[in-house]
């Protein structure tokens, strides 16, 4: 009973503190004029066992570092924790960046903390184990001006928040069903979105089994299924079921006992993964089957909005995923816009979601992911996949392009146009990835963008971001955004950096890294 009462007393704290958001809106969304503290607590609160299996994985607390641009704003103060410190290098490079504003008078607004800790606990969790810590960046913030930002909500969030006494901008964690894969399926059910037939949630292979052959026998053509973690993220915890080598059994007794030998069999899109492992994750998070969308030439594009503490539903962009892995599974980047087919429907499917969202009291941002399929005439078959509640990998370089540019994003046209009026294209990768770029340095790198002119250039508006600077030597692991006038040119962009990089990285013994100046010593 006690444990009880602790939760609700918990529970009714975070509700007071997110009542002030509303008041604090104004000031924390405004473009030019902002004032306020944010507290930056980039932590991937997510399931451990599916966590491990992106590589760098702690790195990606460096994702939100995009958030250092909100300090074009003269006013505005940046708390910043991570793990692990972060390097000098990578916060000099995102200072240099801010347009309109001295690196100094930036650098005195924002502040950095670390919990020195790699291990694979949230970083909430690191903070909240060490109060010393806590009380220094509570000393830092002001009470009545300061709101607290992350990747991902969880209940370890909440406690942070309460315990700062910082509002989150982020979801209340009770809502977290929402962006499951089963929750997902039925915000789609609910607003009439087009979704692949299906199964509800299960906790064990046998039930698993069962659901799946049910689906089998409701799609008799089917020719392939996706197994899905409720909780698996960027592809990770799914798994691909091939019917087709399991022929046409009888009878559903048939059907159920084709499956089950079946599992032993699945295409997991998570390295390493085995269907022991798996099976034990099943018990744990849950899984649901779907139908897999076939097609020639589909696509996977998705919508991102973001709900206001007001309740207002707000459209921020549409783009096209690209996926790799075994099976065309795994999330490795995107491009911006989606293309225009299907951008103008998307907004409309995202807008539907959100008011969804919105009226369950969920707030801040959310993605849709679709399969789109190509019609003989043009037209586009679009198939809702599934809802993420979290700052996702098409976050960071939209909101990269949106501080660097001061733009705005049109839905009339479904573009995003600089002040200057030009419209803005871009890919982005969190998987530039190979191992002959371990052992660069960040300096290696800003020595390589500099040499050829890699960088983004602030008088044209294009160029390359680079984030998970942190990851690249121990991984050969990079991040990046390319920014071009037109997609073709965005495209030349990012290959041309793959291509210095790779040339730059090609043989060790025989070309040197370092610039020019210093060959000539």
């Amino acid at each position: 009973m006690q444990d009880c009462d602790e939760s609700r007393s918990k529970h009714d704290e975070f509700q007071q503190l997110q009542s002030r958001l509303k008041n604090l809106w104004d000031s924390f969304d405004a473009q030019f004029d902002s004032d306020c503290d944010i507290l930056v607590v980039p932590s991937l609160s997510l399931d451990r066992d599916e966590l491990v299996k992106v590589e760098g994985c702690i790195h990606y607390e460096e994702r939100l570092l995009f958030s250092l641009m909100r300090l074009s704003n003269p006013r505005t103060r940046l708390i910043y924790v991570t793990s692990v410190p972060l390097s000098p290098m990578a916060i000099d490079y995102y200072l240099q960046l801010l347009p309109g504003i001295p690196f100094s008078h930036a650098r005195e607004r924002l502040l950095l903390f670390s919990t020195d800790d790699r291990s694979l606990q949230p970083l909430s969790q690191k903070m909240l184990d060490r109060p010393r810590l806590l009380e220094r960046i509570a000393r830092a913030l002001r009470p009545d001006r300061s709101v607290m930002i992350c990747y991902n909500s969880t209940a370890v969030e909440r406690d942070l928040a309460v315990k700062l006494d910082v509002p989150l901008y982020a979801l209340d964690p009770d809502l977290l069903y929402w962006g499951t894969k089963a929750g997902s399926r039925q915000i789609f059910a609910e607003c009439g979105l087009p979704h692949p037939d299906g199964s509800q949630l299960v906790f064990n292979d046998r039930d698993l089994a069962q659901v799946a052959a049910e689906l089998w026998e409701r799609q008799p053509h089917l020719l392939r299924m996706v197994v899905k973690l409720n909780e698996g993220f960027s592809g990770e915890g799914n798994a691909i079921l091939d019917l087709r080598p399991l022929g046409k059994p009888n009878s559903p007794i048939d059907r159920v006992q084709a499956i089950s030998q079946a599992f032993e069999n699945l295409s997991f899109q998570g390295a390493n993964e085995t269907w022991a492992n798996f099976k034990a994750k099943i018990g744990h998070l849950g899984a649901i089957v779907e139908a897999f969308v076939e097609g020639e030439g589909k696509q996977s594009p998705s919508v991102q909005g973001c709900i206001t503490p007001m309740g207002t539903v707000e459209i921020l962009s549409t783009h096209d995923q690209i996926l790799g892995g075994p099976d065309g599974q795994i999330f490795l980047g995107c491009q911006f816009p989606a293309a225009e087919g299907y951008r103008r429907q998307l907004q409309d499917l995202g807008l539907a979601v959100g008011k969804n969202l919105a009226a369950k009291g969920a707030i801040e941002r959310f993605g849709v992911d679709f399969m789109a399929v190509p019609n003989s005439d043009g037209s586009w078959e679009l198939e809702a996949i599934e809802i993420n509640l979290r700052k996702g990998g098409t976050t960071h370089p939209f909101m990269t392009l949106k501080f660097l540019t001061n733009g705005y994003y049109q839905l009339e046209s479904g573009l995003f146009y600089s002040q200057q009026g030009k419209p803005k294209y871009y890919v982005a990768s969190d998987n530039l990835h190979k191992p002959q770029y371990r052992g660069l340095l960040p300096n290696d790198l800003m020595d390589i963008i500099a040499h050829h002119r890699l960088h983004f250039d602030t008088s044209t508006e294009t160029g390359t971001v680079f984030h998970l600077l942190g990851s690249l030597s121990e991984f050969g692991k990079i991040g990046l955004t390319s920014i071009g006038n037109s997609l073709a040119e965005a495209q030349d962009i990012y290959q041309k950096v793959e291509e210095v990089l790779d040339k730059e990285t090609r043989s060790i013994d025989s070309q040197s890294t370092l610039p020019i100046a210093w060959k000539c010593r």
